[in-house]
């Protein structure tokens, strides 16, 4: 797979001083965007959860240049989703509504080019994450 590593790495640096403040703009977005996923965080602490998703975010940055080591993560991570009651369905969703988030706090450094190198990462890591989710469902089967 080949990604625009400079353009995710710059792009992502600009974002990550007000990181904290993305997965909040993510999570706002998420639930208007998709109520249904809501209930799954019923039980969660959001300050947790939004810190979990930030860490996520940094390791896939600090990982770009070496998916293949991120992988077994993502696919252990897809495979706990599985339990948290996540669907296929789901991750266009999420992936949309993160370019959404990285766009609205980017501004206008988030050009046509930096959200298709975006859309293209998040697509690989839907992937990934989906193939931990579907092992995980045959192993439960």
């Amino acid at each position: 797979m080949t990604l625009e590593l400079e353009i995710l790495e710059t792009s992502f640096d600009v974002l990550a001083p007000r990181g904290e403040e993305l997965v909040e703009i993510f999570y706002r977005r998420l639930f208007a965007a998709a109520p249904e996923v809501e209930p799954m965080f019923a039980g969660a602490d959001m300050l947790n959860q939004r810190t979990k998703l930030l860490a996520t975010l940094v390791l896939l940055r600090k990982s770009l240049r070496d998916l293949k080591g991120i992988a077994p993560r993502l696919r252990t991570l897809g495979a706990l989703h599985v339990a948290y009651g996540a669907r296929p369905e789901h991750y266009p969703v999420v992936a949309n509504v993160m370019l959404d988030s990285m766009a609205e706090l980017a501004g206008d450094a988030w050009t046509p080019q930096v959200a298709a190198a975006w859309r293209h990462a998040l697509n690989f890591v839907a992937g990934v994450m989906l193939d931990g989710a579907a092992e995980a469902e045959r192993l439960a089967a």
